[in-house]
């Protein structure tokens, strides 16, 4: 009987991310209001926007809740971890031109997409590189409701024989700090 070969679900390592492509992560995530709810509620956010619906109906232009944009961003990044970083990320360096140009509503369906804008080695961790992630996320009218640019520092890959994590992703014993000042920039 012959040994299938494994293959374990991943991000991209860092050699594996490509300027010239258009990442669109799918399925989508469906927000219901008890998403909403949730979450505003455990990050103590008590903004009668996305709590009270009697408020909310009394104010134009929108006239119903609206989806905690905080909510948005945090789904936004999500939806793009299963293809993009799952397991070869060491850490997010930060994020930047954040925006919401609509908002989402309660039953909004939000797509995600993301284009690799910058990828360069890293001068103070052998083994890693700098990835830039302009990401996008879009309602089921393909109208943008979010946009944020994300730095990354993520792992190279292993070389053959080298010992990884229980998923496949990151190597075990990796010592140092998440990322020096000049990765940062």
């Amino acid at each position: 009987m012959t040994q299938r070969r494994a293959v374990v679900q991943r991000g991209l390592w860092f050699e594996e991310f490509d300027t010239e492509v258009v990442y669109e992560h799918r399925p989508g995530r469906t927000i219901t209001e008890a998403d909403n709810v949730l979450f505003t509620t455990l990050t103590m956010n008590t903004q009668a926007l996305h709590l009270d619906a009697a408020f909310s109906e009394q104010l134009p232009p929108f006239n119903q809740r609206l989806v905690n944009s905080m909510f948005t961003l945090s789904t936004l990044i999500g939806l793009s971890v299963a293809q993009l970083t799952q397991g070869t990320i060491v850490a997010n360096l930060g994020f930047s031109e954040i925006a919401f140009p609509k908002p989402l509503f309660h039953g909004d369906t939000m797509y995600a997409e993301t284009v690799v804008t910058d990828k360069r080695e890293s001068k103070s961790r052998p083994g890693e590189g700098i990835v830039t992630f302009a990401h996008t996320a879009r309602n089921q009218h393909g109208d943008i409701v979010a946009t944020a640019v994300r730095k990354t520092l993520v792992r190279k890959a292993p070389e053959p024989g080298r010992s990884v994590g229980p998923g496949g992703g990151s190597p075990r014993n990796h010592a140092g700090p998440a990322h020096s000042e000049e990765d940062s920039a």
